[in-house]
């Protein structure tokens, strides 16, 4: 081989080297940043949810109540026509939690019926116990866990 054609060779594996490097310091960055500019963020900022409209249908649960870990036993929010659980303060329901995702779940109205599902987060949701792998409804009772919170519907 040539010099110049390993001197280009090397050229090339020092630009792949450096792209990987700038692929993976960009995702972390985006991992770690947060959700967006202007919000109050850090341990114990959550956003409380909307107010139900009267126009929207109502369904039988109206509450989703925390049970678990004691120190945040007996929270309430109120279910809106949508709302979100994860670690991010962007989130209604935020879980200052490493086993939960950025946006973990949502919980929706579909008709007159709640619903959650689980958004690909990486430990999963439990529901009654089972982990979720299709939207789910939501009935008075249930119980819901994401990370070391558990929550039950009211």
């Amino acid at each position: 081989m040539s010099p110049q054609l390993l001197d280009l060779l090397k050229l090339g594996m020092l630009v792949l080297l450096y792209l990987f490097f700038v692929r993976v310091m960009w995702a972390v960055w985006s991992e770690l940043r947060p959700a967006s500019i202007g919000r109050a963020s850090g341990p114990g900022v959550e956003r409380q949810p909307m107010r139900r409209s009267p126009r929207q249908p109502r369904s039988g649960v109206e509450l989703l109540r925390i049970v678990e870990p004691a120190d945040r036993a007996g929270t309430e929010f109120l279910l809106a026509a949508e709302l979100s659980i994860g670690r991010v303060p962007g989130c209604t329901i935020t879980i200052d939690d490493t086993y939960v995702s950025q946006h973990h779940a949502r919980v929706w109205l579909d008709g007159d019926q709640h619903r959650i599902e689980d958004l690909g987060s990486t430990n999963g949701t439990v529901h009654n116990g089972r982990l979720l792998t299709a939207p789910a409804v939501l009935h008075s009772g249930d119980r819901i866990q994401v990370g070391g919170t558990v929550m039950e519907v009211a």
